[in-house]
């Protein structure tokens, strides 16, 4: 039996639960007590409190400069998340702070949820659902073109990493062509996994009748879903966004090539403002507008969510702080 600790660290949580987190403490009992910070605003993050922590667990409190300032003690910050854009990793590294996050939670969640969207936009359920309201003296002669089956329809995955992967892996079977970019994977990835590598984004936008994006959030990323790399898409194409909304260069480009019929239909569960600012195109979703019928699906930043999810990305966060702080193991670093 592994005994208790004479020293006992202190591990702060900064907001999103709802308190006491029990399973965190769990997780670290015997060798930290928790100290739930309860604040969203960083500018609100008690200096006191701040000093006295050994580690610091962020779920969606932005961590900056004058915040690692006032880590005195601190030896490691772990996102309960994927995405860390709201931590300044260079600023932790400079502090000599390493900081982890935490991908191997909630993997299976996004990719059926990217799924979902694919299968329910390529077979137009949305859109079937939306108009059948309306039908009265006829029903089944309201069929919908284009229409394809899957085997004759080409998806791009822009990412294969974890959750790219597991996409891939779940259309196969739907008979997909599946197309790949993703330069960070190495030679040989494409082969291991089954799909057909493209070294040029352009050219699987191009070929795609339905792309679906699970690329991080960086430089090279913001922005990217722009009016030129819509504009580059096959006429008539299906997008999916499961991974970022810092993606799209804004909603009105979206607006234009779905107005236009460039895109057929989007599927996304992030967008650029969350909770969204209004627009016209999210105005026109909200009121069920004619010519949007079934072709937009949003839903709210929440495609990594299951009950078992959930419990595995608080567990996972609070073991990469433990290992780290009994065993000096430090797992899932990010480097600035």
């Amino acid at each position: 039996m592994r005994q208790q600790r004479a020293e006992r660290f202190v591990v702060g949580i900064t907001d999103h639960m709802i308190p006491p987190p029990d399973l965190e403490a769990a997780v670290l009992d015997g060798i930290a007590e928790v100290d739930f910070l309860d604040c969203r605003r960083e500018e609100n993050l008690d200096p006191e409190h701040l000093a006295r922590l050994d580690a610091l667990l962020v779920w969606s409190t932005r961590i900056g400069p004058a915040t690692v300032e006032r880590l005195k003690r601190c030896r490691i910050v772990v996102r309960f998340g994927v995405g860390y854009d709201r931590v300044d990793v260079a600023a932790l590294e400079a502090a000599g702070i390493p900081f982890s996050n935490n991908p191997d939670y909630g993997t299976e969640e996004v990719a059926d949820h990217a799924v979902a969207m694919i299968l329910s936009l390529q077979r137009r359920l949305w859109e079937h659902d939306a108009r059948a309201r309306g039908y009265g003296t006829t029903w089944q002669a309201n069929t919908l073109t284009p229409l394809h089956r899957s085997s004759a329809a080409t998806v791009g995955v822009v990412g294969v990493g974890r959750i790219g992967t597991a996409v891939v892996n779940r259309l196969k079977g739907f008979g997909y062509r599946i197309l790949g970019y993703d330069p960070l994977q190495p030679a040989g990835h494409e082969k291991a996994v089954g799909y057909r590598r493209v070294r040029r984004l352009e050219e699987l936008l191009a070929e795609s009748d339905i792309v679906t994006f699970h690329c991080p959030l960086n430089g090279e990323t913001r922005g990217l879903l722009n009016e030129a790399t819509l504009a580059a898409m096959k006429p008539g194409a299906i997008l999916v966004n499961t991974a970022r909304g810092e993606l799209f260069a804004g909603l009105d480009p979206v607006e234009a090539a779905l107005r236009s019929g460039r895109l057929a239909a989007l599927g996304t569960d992030v967008l650029p403002m969350e909770p969204p600012l209004p627009h016209p195109l999210l105005d026109a979703w909200r009121t069920r507008e004619d010519w949007l019928a079934g072709r937009l699906v949003v839903t709210p930043h929440n495609a990594f969510h299951s009950d078992q999810a959930a419990v595995e990305m608080r567990r996972n966060a609070a073991e990469t702080v433990r290992i780290f702080l009994e065993d000096g193991v430090l797992r899932n670093r990010i480097r600035g």
